[in-house]
C-alpha cells in the first residue's frame, strides 16, 4: 500500500490535544494551558478529550481510556490535526487497542516525540499514514514567553503547505536548559541559548530514500512485534531522551547497547543512511563518546552518518513528515525533504 498523506493544515482548524502517554498535563497544567493560549494566537481552535489532563501515576489514564482518545480524535469530524501533550514511558500499552482501519480511512496530522515513536511506528506499519515527528504541546508550544521561531516555522512547514520543506539549515541557537516546571522557574524567564556548531559528517557520502526513525530507547522495544518496519533502503533518523534522571541525557552505555542490537536484527545492513539528533544534556565528552560509538557500531557499513541536527529533546526541534522521501550529501552538506508530507 502507498502512503496516505492527511489534508495540510489551515487557519482555522481545530487542533485535538491528547495524553496517550504521561499525564504531566495534570501536574503542570500552565504548560498545557501557555501552548493552547499560543495555537488559539495562531488561529487554531482546540479540543481536548476525556484522559488529556487526567494522571494516574505514570499513565495519564488506563491504556484502554487513552487508545480511545487516539481512535475518537482521528474519527471526529471537527478536528484537523492531533497533537500530543507530552511524551512518556507507556504509549506502547496503547497500541493493541487501536483500530487501524479506521485510523487509515480518516487520515489526519498526527505529531509528537520520545516515546510518541511507538504511535508513529504503529501508523506507519499498520496504516501506512504519514504522521509527524515534531513538537509536543506541553514542551515545545507551551515555552516561556513564546515557543522558539524555528520550531514554529518548521512546524508550519512541514504541515500548512503541500509542497516540500526542501533542505534543512541547522538552528543558529540552541538549548537542553531545564527549568524546574514544579517550581515554575519556567515562568520565570526564558532558557538559555547556545551558540550551534551545526551539522557534523561523520562519514560522507549521498543517499535518498523514504525516512522513518524516532526516539532509539522507545523504538527498541517494538523489536519483534508487528510494528517494526522494513527498514530496507530507508534513511534512519535516531534521537535521544532524557535519562532516568530527568536533567541527564540517555546513559552512553544504554546507548551503546540500542545501537549494538539495531546492528544485530540487521537493520544497519538495510538502511541507505543515518541521522543523528544533537544529544540531550550530554557534556562535550559524552558527544565525542558518542561519535565514537556511532562510527564502532556502523564500522562494516558504508552508509553516511550526518549528526547533530535540530530532532527531538533539545530545542528548537524540525518537524519530520515520517514516510517522504529525503536526500542527505555530505559533499553539498545538504539534508533535504523531497517530498511533501500534507496534501
Amino acid at each position: 500500500m502507498s502512503m496516505i498523506k492527511p489534508p495540510k493544515l489551515k487557519k482555522g482548524d481545530t487542533i485535538a490535544l491528547i495524553s496517550p502517554s504521561s499525564g504531566m498535563a495534570a501536574k503542570y497544567p500552565h504548560r498545557l494551558n501557555n501552548a493552547i493560549k499560543f495555537l488559539k494566537s495562531q488561529g487554531y481552535k482546540i479540543k481536548e478529550y476525556t484522559s488529556t489532563r487526567k494522571n494516574k501515576g505514570w499513565e495519564s489514564a488506563s491504556a484502554e481510556e487513552r487508545a480511545k482518545d487516539v481512535v475518537s480524535a482521528f474519527l471526529d469530524e471537527d478536528v484537523n490535526a492531533i497533537l500530543t501533550t507530552i511524551g512518556g514511558t507507556v504509549a506502547i500499552q496503547t497500541l493493541k487497542y487501536l483500530d487501524f482501519n479506521k485510523i487509515r480511512r480518516n487520515p489526519k496530522i498526527f505529531v509528537g516525540y520520545s516515546d510518541i515513536s511507538n504511535l508513529h511506528y504503529a501508523f506507519y506499519t499498520q496504516a501506512k499514514l504519514v504522521t509527524f515527528y515534531g513538537p509536543c504541546a506541553m514542551v515545545q508550544f507551551g515555552e516561556y514567553p513564546r515557543p522558539l521561531k524555528y520550531t514554529v516555522e518548521h512546524f508550519n512547514k512541514a504541515l500548512k503547505f503541500a509542497k516540500p520543506i526542501g533542505k534543512i539549515r541547522p538552528s543558529k541557537k540552541w538549548t537542553d536548559e531545564v527549568l524546574d516546571w514544579s517550581k515554575k522557574l519556567d515562568l520565570t524567564r526564558p532558557r538559555k541559548l547556545k551558540h550551534n556548531k551545526g551539522f557534523e559528517w561523520l562519514r560522507e557520502g549521498k543517499a535518498k530514500g523514504e525516512i522513518i526513525g524516532g526516539c532509539l530507547s522507545s523504538i527498541v522495544h517494538l523489536d519483534g512485534t508487528k510494528f517494526w518496519p522494513s527498514y530496507k533502503n530507508k534513511i534512519l533518523f535516531l534521537e535521544l531522551p532524557e535519562g532516568q534522571v530527568f536533567d541527564k541525557g540517555e546513559p552512553l552505555p544504554y546507548v551503546d547497547w540500542y545501537l549494538a542490537q539495531l546492528d544485530l536484527l540487521g537493520v544497519f545492513e538495510q538502511i541507505k543512511g543515518l541521522i543523528f539528533a544533537r544529544p540531550f544534556r550530554y557534556t562535550d565528552h559524552e558527544v565525542r563518546m558518542l561519535k565514537q560509538k556511532l562510527i564502532e557500531r556502523t564500522k562494516d557499513y558504508d552508509f553516511p552518518i550526518l549528526f547533530g541536527v535540530d530532532i527531538g529533546h533539545t530545542d528548537p526541534q524540525i518537524t519530520i513528515p515520517l514516510g517522504t522521501q529525503v536526500l542527505i550529501d555530505s559533499e553539498r552538506n545538504v539534508f533535504e525533504f523531497l517530498e511533501s508530507g500534507v496534501r
